[in-house]
C-alpha cells in the first residue's frame, strides 16, 4: 500500500500540484486582484472628473458641494458659508450615488 502511494507521488504528483497551484493563482487573480484594480481605476477617473457644483462625500463622511478644484485640492461648501479644503484623494464618492445605494 505504501509503495503504491510513493510510486504515484513520483509519477504525476508534481505536475498535478503545479496545475492545482496554477488554478488557485488564476482564481485568486480573477476574484481578488482584478476587481480591486477595476475599482481603483474607477475611483481615479471619478476624482479626475470632479467639477464645480458636484455634490460629494469625503472619506471622513462629510457631505459638501464643490466650489472649486485645482490639481490637488478641492474646496467644498459644507454648510451655508462654511468652506473647507480637502485633498482630492480624500473625496470618496458622489453624494447622490451614495444616497441612492442606501435605499
Amino acid at each position: 500500500m505504501i509503495k503504491s502511494i510513493l510510486l504515484q507521488a513520483q509519477d504525476g504528483g508534481g505536475i498535478t500540484q503545479l496545475i492545482l497551484f496554477g488554478g488557485i493563482a488564476i482564481v485568486f487573480y480573477f476574484f481578488m486582484i482584478r476587481p480591486q484594480q477595476k475599482k481603483q481605476k474607477e475611483q481615479k477617473k471619478f476624482i479626475s472628473e470632479i467639477s464645480k457644483g458636484d455634490s460629494v462625500v469625503t472619506i471622513g463622511g462629510i457631505h459638501g458641494k464643490v466650489l472649486s478644484t485645482d490639481d490637488e485640492l478641492v474646496v467644498l461648501e459644507v454648510d451655508k458659508g462654511v468652506k473647507m479644503k480637502f485633498n482630492k484623494s480624500a473625496i470618496s464618492s458622489d453624494s447622490s450615488r451614495s444616497l441612492n445605494s442606501e435605499s
